[in-house]
């Protein structure tokens, strides 16, 4: 009877483990299912983005063509008109000419029939002073402009324009786009180094001359004038912007969650740094190696984006909505923080902080 007790609830504890582990595993799928579901509509949302600036380019690409062939056909009909100007100014010329040849020649026939040929002598010599042809018409030629070549300059030019055109546009529709992924930084305050000034929202960092009596805790730069945010990102996409309006020098990009706080380094990606920087006032480089960034205007904001899976670091100029330089290929293992420093005080030189902004021309 014992026996067949222990048989009976050994069965029950099976069943019941049993279907705890099937119930589970319809969780698992049914998780999976959602997922699955969720990346689906992302992708069509994606889809949707991409066609609406895709639309947006090509619109803006036909608009060009169109305005560079209106120009073209203006100067076209310019150059014709200056033609037939010039003929008419030739033409109008010959037919004076003309009708003074023609006055000589019924001059010329009214003396030919005098038989006093000392009066004929004066005469015919008094008509051929009275008015010579002055233009060797022989050596004048319309001008005709080279249509073709004008033709082929503004082909030359458009390729330009459409290539710049472009350009803008596929920048500012990919800057709309990535600022969807607009994240809520602050500054972490226990990364900070001891003269670094920290606003109270945590959204403004500044150089102090002063070397505050902080504690040395693991997470602090204790040499570079550093400053990390506080929230850490190991997957997805993340942008943010910042104000950089006034200052000589500044370090912005993000760096990985194991980066030598205490040692001095240099901001590359093999020490664990995706940056660019400002010096002197109007050098900008990004360090992969130092690579001197064309910015053809002083930078004010500038917007950091990340792909994380796709191993992506963008900067972006968002004043004038220009592609700044981009890490590719990036092999990421673990978490990114933003990285800012906004470098030393130089004398007041440079004492404007770095700030945190809010997105304000985000979505598409």
């Amino acid at each position: 009877m014992v026996q067949q007790f222990r048989s009976h609830k050994m069965k029950e504890e099976y069943e019941a483990k049993t279907e705890a582990e099937v119930q589970q595993m319809v969780q698992e799928r049914q998780e999976k299912i959602q997922e699955v579901e969720r990346s689906v509509e992302l992708s069509r949302k994606d889809a949707d983005t991409v066609i609406a600036v895709s639309v947006q380019v090509f619109t803006a690409l036909i608009s060009c063509i169109e305005r560079c062939q209106a120009e073209l056909i203006g100067v076209i009909e310019e150059k014709q008109k200056t033609t037939e100007k010039q003929a008419e100014g030739f033409i109008e010329d010959l037919q004076q000419e003309v009708t003074q040849l023609e006055k000589r020649i019924s001059e010329l026939k009214q003396i030919s029939h005098t038989e006093d040929h000392l009066n004929l002598h004066q005469n015919f010599k008094s008509i051929n002073t009275e008015w010579r042809p002055t233009k060797d018409w022989a050596k004048v030629n319309v001008h005709q402009s080279s249509l073709l070549g004008t033709v082929r300059t503004a082909v030359s030019q458009l390729e330009k324009t459409l290539s710049q055109e472009m350009k803008k546009q596929l920048c500012d529709a990919e800057l709309k786009r990535i600022q969807q992924y607009e994240v809520d930084v602050t500054l972490d305050p226990d990364t900070a180094h001891p003269k670094l000034i920290l606003s109270e929202n945590g959204k403004q960092v500044s150089h102090g001359n002063v070397r505050k009596n902080l504690p040395d805790n693991t997470q602090r730069f204790s040499i570079y004038n550093n400053v990390l945010g506080k929230q850490g990102f190991s997957s997805g996409r993340f942008y943010y912007e910042v104000q950089v309006v006034g200052k000589t020098a500044w370090d912005l990009g993000v760096a990985r969650e194991s980066i030598d706080r205490k040692g001095e380094h240099r901001l590359r990606p093999n020490n664990g740094y995706w940056t660019i920087v400002l010096r002197n006032g109007n050098e900008y480089r990004a360090a992969d190696p130092a690579v001197l960034l064309p910015v053809r205007e002083k930078l004010q904001k500038v917007g950091v984006f990340v792909d994380y899976e796709e191993g992506l670091v963008s900067f972006y100029d968002v004043e004038t909505r220009v592609h700044i330089y981009s890490f590719t290929g990036c092999s990421f293992t673990e978490k990114l923080f933003p990285f800012f420093s906004p470098c030393n005080n130089d004398h007041g030189r440079n004492s404007a902080p770095l700030i945190i902004s809010p997105v304000t021309n985000g979505g598409f």
